[in-house]
């Protein structure tokens, strides 16, 4: 049976804006480079995102391509009835949309509508409990496929050739870093990203590679002034 369908979302007003501190005595940070396909979350659209079966629908469509809701319900293993209900509610904030090249019949097929997803740090301390509720939940459910992807890869490395084995990386390491040297670290390593995305192989001659960059401070190490 499809789910119910869920209630119009609707945001608390915004309060007024607090004042802004002059530029200069804020640290200037430019933007990590980014994918031109990637989407910039608001907060009505992390909202409607942020739920670990509509987050793994669009994930597998965006890396394994178009698909029906029955076929994502056998590859995730849920009711059909819940795929179709996340997909629709996925189009509904613009994350999927119909693939008028293979939908025939009474099939319906979805495809995703980009590649990946961001939003601002500013919504961390929405002053919307909601929001800031929809931010965790995003992020834990982030974590939670970088581990099974990850257990995924342990228990397949055996089967793969040696020159991937020996190729692939799990490595973690400790630094005493200011805020300001962690962001410009981060930032070099996109912009590594980046560069490798544009000089890859086109579609199909080679597998794809997921990339986790993980980097935070250690609870405990320091003190946060």
């Amino acid at each position: 049976m499809p789910e119910p369908e869920e209630p119009e979302e609707h945001l608390e007003t915004e309060a007024p804006a607090e004042p802004v501190e002059p530029a200069e005595s804020r640290p200037q940070q430019r933007p990590w480079p980014t994918n031109p396909k990637q989407r910039t979350l608001d907060a009505r659209s992390l909202r409607g995102l942020a739920h670990p079966l509509r987050m793994r629908l669009l994930s597998t469509l965006r890396h394994d391509g178009p698909g029906t809701a029955s076929q994502l319900a056998e590859q995730l293993g849920e009711s059909s009835g819940a795929t179709s209900y996340h997909l629709r509610q996925l189009a509904a904030h613009g994350f999927v949309e119909d693939d008028p090249t293979r939908g025939k019949g009474r099939e319906r097929w979805w495809r995703a509508t980009d590649e990946g997803t961001t939003f601002s740090p500013d919504l961390h301390t929405d002053s919307n409990p909601a929001v800031r509720g929809a931010v965790d939940l995003f992020l834990h459910e982030v974590a939670t496929i970088h581990t099974q992807e990850l257990a995924t890869w342990l228990g397949t490395a055996s089967d793969w050739p040696r020159e991937w084995s020996n190729s692939a990386d799990l490595s973690d390491f400790t630094l005493r870093l200011t805020a300001e040297q962690l962001h410009e670290m981060n930032e070099k390593l996109h912009e590594v990203v980046e560069r490798y995305r544009s000089a890859g192989p086109g579609d199909g001659e080679a597998p794809q590679v997921r990339i986790h960059l993980h980097s935070f401070p250690r609870t405990g190490s320091t003190d946060r002034s």
